[in-house]
């Protein structure tokens, strides 16, 4: 009988550094991802189908209305949500998905599917994600002030995370490898490996 898939969901603050984490990852171990979809509209750069599914927002909540996505949250005026098929298509196959989804998000998720392992990015303190956030240099005054707003309600969040791994700076590949570490735990875990006792004695 073929195991199920892990289902891994990475949060985080905007400027801890999640999303770059996940795709060190991604290159160091096999594991599916979950592309999201959004009603914003694309960055430069960025394509259809592989940083985002771009939708109008009417689609997005006939979507929603139809039970087809398995979180979605509204963001400085747009939706952004994890469509639920290839997550249940990925874990019935065996296969261990990541998602790069926020506190919301991830809460909604848990929900859904108590078996979810969740990891919650941290900065090494508060001041150096105020400065990874201001240096971006990509968005507006408004948008880095509800932000920095979120940013707090989100790290009063993360006790109700299974891990957390520390993302300083400069320091990816240790933080991913945290993330690996975590990922080898979980698949020794008894519950997961019963069927060695059946085999063990054939």
């Amino acid at each position: 009988m073929k195991k199920k898939g892990l289902l891994f969901i990475i949060s985080g603050p905007a400027g801890s550094g999640k999303g770059t984490i996940v795709k060190r990852v991604r290159e160091l171990a096999e594991f599916d991802f979950s592309v999201s979809a959004t009603t914003r509209s694309p960055r430069p750069g960025e394509l259809e189908g592989v940083h985002y599914f771009f939708v109008g927002k009417q689609e997005f909540e006939e979507k929603i209305a139809a039970g087809e996505m398995l979180e979605y949250a509204e963001y400085v005026g747009n939706y952004y949500g994890t469509p639920k098929k290839p997550v249940e298509k990925a874990l019935s196959a065996g296969k261990n998905m990541i998602l790069d989804i926020d506190v919301q998000g991830a809460l909604q998720v848990k929900e859904k599917l108590p078996e979810a392992i969740m990891v919650f990015v941290l900065p090494p303190d508060f001041a150096t994600l105020m400065r990874r956030i201001r240096g971006r240099g990509t968005e507006s005054p408004e948008i880095i002030d509800k932000r920095m707003q979120k940013a707090r309600v989100e790290l009063e969040c993360f006790d109700q995370y299974d891990y957390i791994v520390t993302n300083r700076d400069n320091d990816v590949e240790n933080a991913a490898q945290d993330v690996l570490a975590i990922l080898k735990a979980e698949t020794l875990k008894t519950f997961r490996n019963r069927d060695i006792k059946e085999h063990f004695f054939s």
